[in-house]
């Protein structure tokens, strides 16, 4: 017989001690798993610097082993520069560029890079103790794995997105490129968060309401991380730089947001329907953020679920304000970067609201059992 809190909605709870129990005993693998997950949103923020600054096509090798060492001496530093040198970047864009110049690029590059393989050997490290130590269940071990893969296809893909401005006619990476190691960072930064938080023991049980929305939400932070990275690939934070109005109104014409060809271009490469979407992405996700947090607090007053989508409002409108501040800025280092890192800040709490709903107990009344 359940346990059950009689109320306006008539909840009945449970707890799973079991799951309490065996989430408990992982504390030093939580405490892994957060760890990469803040040294994830570290990295995030660093890579949004390198991309500021222009430093991204310094390094024009993918070494993945010996490029962690960097020049040593005049002779090393002199090589390097010359390969930079053959780029189009340095030929279209930094033509003259004196050797001191290109060694403050070269360092957030290399620190870019550096700080991914630390990532990586950490995450590798805390993989195979879990795996020798048979700390969790195979099945467990296994997504465990599946993140570390994960991991591993987000290096390649950063490497595929720098030389990709590395070709040609280039003086950047390619927009959608970078869009998809933004994203594929964001869906490891997920996982890890996702995996800590189920370890994490619950405080309380409460009622799982709103998980269809919970899915919703996350797709949506999902979807404007996304239009984000497409925003900083094409640069289009540089331009329109008024809100509300976009080129002197709340819609821009047709003419401007589709004038390339063929049209599907126009998403990833016109700059004005670029931002436009981003624009119409943040408006979306905080009214339906805004909703989910109503829904909640008239459901289940008090819940931890309720606070939880009232504090992802809160994120989403500082969100908001801080985007529109960049922009009105035309993006500053600092803007920059704090827009990159609050929106990770959303997502992951966005992230943990997903997994704390999917933890708790469907009321009583819906899964067809009488009261107790």
């Amino acid at each position: 017989m359940l346990p059950a809190t009689r109320g306006p909605a008539a909840v009945t709870i449970a707890l799973d001690q079991p799951a309490v129990r065996a989430a408990a005993n992982h504390a030093g693998i939580r405490r892994w798993l957060w760890a990469v997950a803040f040294l994830v949103f570290v990295m995030v923020v660093v890579g949004g610097a390198t991309r500021l600054t222009g430093s991204g096509l310094s390094i024009t090798e993918w070494r993945p082993v010996t490029g962690a060492i960097p020049p040593l001496n005049d002779a090393a530093w002199a090589l390097e520069f010359e390969k930079y040198r053959l780029s189009p970047q340095y030929q279209l864009l930094n033509s003259g560029m004196e050797l001191a110049d290109f060694k403050f690029i070269y360092w957030w590059e290399w620190g870019h890079r550096q700080l991914g393989r630390f990532i990586g050997l950490l995450y590798l490290a805390g993989f195979l103790v879990v795996l020798l130590r048979r700390s969790m269940p195979w099945r467990e071990t296994a997504i465990l794995f599946g993140m570390g893969l994960l991991l591993g296809l987000q290096g390649t893909i950063g490497w595929i997105m720098v030389a990709s401005g590395l070709e040609p006619g280039m003086v950047a990476v390619a927009p959608v490129k970078l869009t998809l190691h933004l994203t594929f960072a964001g869906f490891f930064f997920a996982s890890v968060v996702a995996f800590a938080t189920w370890l994490t023991p619950l405080r309380r049980v409460e009622p799982a309401w709103g998980r269809a929305a919970a899915w919703l939400l996350l797709l949506l932070l999902f979807a404007q991380v996304a239009l984000g990275g497409l925003v900083a690939g094409s640069k289009a934070g540089f331009t329109f730089n008024t809100w509300p109005l976009m080129d002197g109104a709340l819609v821009p014409s047709p003419a401007t947001l589709f004038a390339g060809t063929p049209v599907w271009e126009n998403f990833v490469d016109n700059v004005a329907l670029v931002q436009f979407n981003h624009r119409i992405g943040a408006y979306a996700l905080l009214a339906f953020a805004l909703w989910h947090m109503l829904a909640l607090r008239r459901a289940a007053p008090g819940s931890g679920g309720a606070r939880r989508a009232t504090a992802i409002v809160g994120l989403v409108l500082a969100q908001s304000a801080l985007g529109i501040v960049t922009l009105l800025l035309v993006v500053p280092l600092w803007a920059g970067l704090a827009h990159q890192a609050l929106g990770f800040t959303v997502l992951a709490m966005g992230v943990v609201h997903l997994t704390r709903t999917q933890q708790a107990v469907v009321p009583l009344s819906f899964r067809g059992t009488p009261e107790a």
